[in-house]
Formats: structure tokens, C-alpha cells, sequence
């Protein structure tokens, strides 16, 4: 034990100088720890294995420590790195297909999950490694897609009798617990399993609940630890030290990302290619708001919706306050208003729509003109039901 502490220390004083972009509405809270940082914890059960790392920039033990830096300098024998969608660095456009590469300052091979083939590494891939860890910043958002990611590799060691080692993080929205329950006749890569839209959970109870369930295909189980935060409660208001991805770029758009991600299924721009993606939302042809913007192609945002238009909308920047937007829950006043005034009818909603709410009657009761209140009343019995159905494979206090 000694020697794990002394090591810790030694990895934690030689943090990089290399710069993250940070998150920068609130000052962090260094008194929660995620479990990359309980490194004493999980360090005894990669001795002697060939270990993969399932992670991306969010992945930090301490200050500027990547989990991959800090299991090399403790001569941990790394063998592959399994990246998720945006990459193993976080930069590419969501939906983007990412090839294999290699990580430069470690020559460290990377294989991309999101590379066009399901989801799932190669045989090849798989063979080379005995303990996955996996190490991603949730959102707490059902079609957030880490969480499919988690699932497919916790199917990929089950079936392959390789151990999964999830090491936990803070759900920043995990007071929040709303949304339908996923149909599953929805299932897709943006919701694998019958949760609601905000689950409430973190990765690493969420893959409990996975294996306890048995929600993984043929209903396998998975050989699973997972390593706790530390000082964490489902009522932490937790600040992300990193952003988890490259339109997700404060608090303010993760606190909205629950009701406002639905534009992705309509011709309306949520600010994709702005400084401030998941805090507005616009179309060209909206009337009555003098509030405009203009979606570019940036990196992130490559071929966003509505790029070069002008379009006129609603910025949610700063109004309503943070404090309101977690109160209201998912918010369908958003698109239930741009529906009312671009006046497309049935042309204003596509398919994904339903992957992303997960129920059809969303869909509907908006053309038929209900409120967002009494659409809301629709999943109440899904929220009571839910949080009965997750007590068991909660780890931290409510």
C-alpha cells in the first residue's frame, strides 16, 4: 500500500503542462474525486495484465494527467486505447466517423469505436488485451452516446471473458431523473436501454444496473468492478474540469443539452457552429425575433445545420437562470415553439426525432398543439417506476 501511495504521488507532481479547454461558468469542486484518482484502488488489478483504456480528453486523474500518462509512468503494460465518438482527443464533429491511429506522445496504438462498423472492435483488437478500463465524463443524458459505448464493450468482455474496470464519474445533471422511458422498438446508437432520458446515474451505476438487468445482448453478464468517486451525492451540483465534447463547451450547454439536443431532428440550427452551441436555437425563415446568428464551419462543427444562413431565434445564454432551466426538467417549450412558427407541419420533425425522445407520442401531441406541461404528465409513471427499478445499483447517496 505504501508503495501505491508513493507512486500516486510521484505521477500526481508530474502533471503536464499541456493545455485543456476548460469549463468556466462555476470554479471546480476538488473535494469530489472521480475514481481515476483512487488509482490505489484499481492499481493491484492490472498488475501482471495487458490493459486497454477506453477513454478521451475528459479522462484525467489530476490537473492535466491523462489516466493513459498515469498507468504508463506506473509501468502499467498499456496496450491499446479504444476511443469513442469525437476521438480519443475529443475534437471530431459529432457523428463523424474517426479512423485508427496512434496517440504521438505515447505510440500507444488507438482503435476507434466509432469508425463505421458498429460500434464493436476488431477480433484482432480484442485479443490483445485482459482488462479494459473504462474512463469517459457522462452527461447524464440517455442519447449522450458513452453510454452505448460502455454497454457494447461491457457485451465485448463478457462474451470474451475479459474483466471491465469502470472508473466512475459525477453525473454533472444526476439530481435530474426525466424523460420517457426508451421504447425500445426505438433502440439505436443514441439509446440502448429502457431508461429514461435523464437517468439520474452515473457510468459506473448504470452498468450495474446493465449487468443486473440483464439488458446486454443474450442477457450476458459482464466481469465488472467499479471504482467509486469519492465525496459525491446525486445532489452535488458537480462542475466538469474538461468539457466532454467539442459542442458542450460550458455548464450552461449541458444544463439545456436535455431540451434542446430534439432540433437535431428538425431543420433548426441550435447553434452548431457558434461559440456557444446548446444555447440558442434558430432558423432562417423564424419570424418576430431580432436575435440572430450565423452557424460557420469550425472545428467540432464542420457541416452544421444551417451553415453561412442567417438565422433569427431565441438566445438562451443567460435567461432563463441556471437554476430554472434544472428546475423545468426537459423543456419542450423550445421546440414546441419553433414548431408553432415556421408553420412546417409533419415536414418540421424527421425519423431521428423518436431515437432521441424515445417514445412516438412526443411527436404527436406537439402537432396536436399540447402543452409541454401535459406532454410531461405523459412519462410521470416512468420517472416512479424508474427510480424503484434503479434503487438497487445506486452507489452514492441520494
Amino acid at each position: 500500500m505504501k508503495r501505491i501511495l508513493l507512486l500516486t504521488a510521484l505521477v500526481l507532481s508530474l502533471a503536464s503542462c499541456a493545455s485543456q479547454p476548460t469549463l468556466k461558468v462555476y470554479p471546480p469542486t476538488p473535494e469530489i474525486l472521480p475514481g481515476a484518482m483512487d488509482i490505489e484502488a484499481y492499481l493491484p488489478l492490472l498488475e501482471g495484465k495487458r490493459v486497454a483504456i477506453l477513454s478521451n480528453q475528459s479522462g484525467m486523474v489530476s490537473g492535466n494527467r491523462h489516466v493513459l500518462d498515469t498507468l504508463l509512468a506506473l509501468n502499467v503494460n498499456v496496450v491499446s486505447i479504444f476511443s469513442p465518438e469525437h476521438g480519443f482527443r475529443g475534437t471530431a464533429d459529432a457523428g463523424e466517423l474517426v479512423g485508427n491511429s496512434v496517440d504521438g506522445p505515447t505510440g500507444v496504438p488507438i482503435s476507434s469505436l466509432y469508425d463505421g462498423k458498429g460500434g464493436y472492435p476488431s477480433d484482432e483488437a480484442i485479443s490483445e488485451f485482459d482488462v479494459l478500463i473504462f474512463d469517459l465524463q457522462d452527461v447524464g443524458v440517455r442519447f449522450y452516446t458513452y453510454n452505448v459505448t460502455m454497454g457494447k464493450m461491457m457485451y465485448v468482455c463478457a462474451k470474451n471473458n475479459k474483466k471491465m474496470i469502470v472508473l466512475d464519474r459525477p453525473n454533472p445533471i444526476g439530481f435530474l431523473v426525466d424523460g420517457p422511458i426508451l421504447d425500445l422498438k426505438y433502440k439505436s446508437g443514441v439509446g440502448w436501454y429502457p431508461i429514461p432520458v435523464c437517468h439520474g446515474m452515473t457510468l459506473g451505476e448504470l452498468a450495474l444496473m446493465i449487468n443486473g438487468e440483464g439488458w446486454l445482448p443474450e442477457h450476458v453478464k459482464c466481469d465488472l468492478t467499479v471504482v467509486k468517486c469519492r465525496n459525491y451525492t446525486h445532489q452535488s451540483r458537480y462542475v466538469l474540469p474538461v468539457k466532454p465534447s467539442p459542442n458542450l463547451p460550458n455548464m450552461r450547454s449541458i444544463y439545456l443539452y436535455p431540451s434542446i439536443c430534439y432540433f437535431e431532428a428538425t431543420p433548426v440550427s441550435l447553434g452548431r457552429g457558434t461559440e456557444f452551441p446548446f444555447q440558442m436555437y434558430g432558423h432562417p425563415n423564424m419570424k418576430g425575433y431580432s436575435y440572430s446568428f450565423t452557424p460557420r464551419s469550425m472545428d467540432g462543427a464542420k457541416e452544421p445545420p444551417q451553415l453561412d444562413q442567417l438565422c433569427y431565434g431565441v438566445d438562451l445564454r443567460e435567461r432563463p437562470s441556471d437554476d430554472e432551466v434544472l428546475a423545468a426538467g426537459i423543456n419542450l417549450d423550445y421546440v414546441i415553439d419553433a414548431y408553432n412558427n415556421l408553420h412546417l407541419g409533419s415536414h418540421f420533425f424527421r425519423s431521428f426525432f423518436e431515437l432521441l425522445i424515445g417514445r412516438d407520442y412526443v411527436r404527436r401531441m406537439i402537432m396536436e398543439g399540447a402543452t409541454s406541461d401535459e406532454i410531461r404528465a405523459m412519462w410521470a409513471n416512468d420517472i416512479i417506476f424508474f427510480k424503484e427499478q434503479r434503487k438497487p445499483y445506486l452507489l452514492y447517496e441520494e
